[in-house]
């Protein structure tokens, strides 16, 4: 058993890479890509720990992209990047500021509704993590000012709510080809939170498989039976990878167990077999 999709305190998850690697030996996986929001910070000290584990570690990030159809936002993930590539530091620093911006935005939007916060306050529930909307989620309900984060994100932080501001991201086409570039596979995360139709989806993954994309993301937890066999067939269709993971968060997402999701998961050892054929 793999799990080819999770998150480590170095974006919004709440276990370090160690503590990741630890879990997945728990839970029995061979191996295990550690796919970060827009931060590849953290894959030094996950292939350090993987590397004397028995759990295979494969270097990933997950890079936020635009999707004009839908007015969504796409997620790429990037397997068996080269940590060290210039271009690729470089875009995610770009991100990284983009996304400090974007915080001190929603900061001065909130303070304007009378919600008191202070960049130190919500830097404190990040730690080492790079700070984002959850963290401003937990320090608006420290402050008493909702009950729980899913309820900051309904009332103040979700798309379309006063608090919200947008951020950097890079175009589609623009995300593959950074992950191409640094050595990696590029892969179509979770495409049923695109809310496309089945044409538009279908339109949308044949112009991403024409600017180098190599695989989609099948088995997750939230995808039904009925959405696997539609992407299994667009897999077929542009000879892309059918890859899968659950998209581990730790205790922001407590119903999602690793390498199993919500507990009936299991992503084929074959996938990578498949990703190692693409780098051969």
């Amino acid at each position: 058993m793999i799990d080819l999709h999770t998150h480590s305190t170095f974006s919004d998850g709440s276990l370090t890479p160690e503590q990741l690697v630890r879990e997945a030996e728990r839970a029995r996986l061979s191996a295990l890509a550690l796919t970060d929001h827009d931060s590849i910070s953290g894959l030094e000290q996950f292939m350090a720990a993987c590397s004397k584990s028995i759990v295979r570690g494969v270097p990933g990030v997950e890079i936020s992209v635009d999707c004009n159809p839908s007015d969504a936002t796409m997620h790429i993930l990037g397997y068996f990047i080269d940590p060290a590539n210039a271009e690729l530091n470089e875009h995610v620093n770009r991100l990284r500021d983009g996304r400090q911006h974007r915080n001190e935005e929603i900061l001065k939007r909130l303070n304007a509704m009378g919600l008191m916060l202070n960049m130190n306050e919500i830097s404190s529930f990040a730690g080492e993590n790079n700070v984002g909307r959850l963290h401003i989620a937990q320090a608006l309900m420290a402050r008493g000012y909702v009950r729980t984060t899913q309820e900051a994100f309904d009332k103040y932080l979700a798309k379309g709510k006063a608090g919200y501001a947008n951020r950097l991201r890079f175009k589609p086409l623009g995300g593959v080809e950074m992950i191409r570039k640094a050595g990696g596979i590029a892969v179509l995360a979770h495409p049923f939170t695109l809310n496309l139709g089945k044409q538009a989806l279908a339109t949308c993954v044949g112009e991403l498989a024409q600017g180098g994309l190599q695989g989609i993301e099948i088995y997750y937890p939230q995808h039904s039976s009925k959405l696997v066999r539609q992407y299994l067939d667009l897999a077929e269709q542009f000879h892309l990878v059918a890859t899968g993971g659950t998209d581990f968060h730790g205790s922001p997402m407590p119903d999602v167990k690793l390498g199993r999701g919500f507990g009936v998961l299991d992503v084929p050892n074959a996938v990578l077999e498949q990703l190692d054929a693409l780098r051969a």
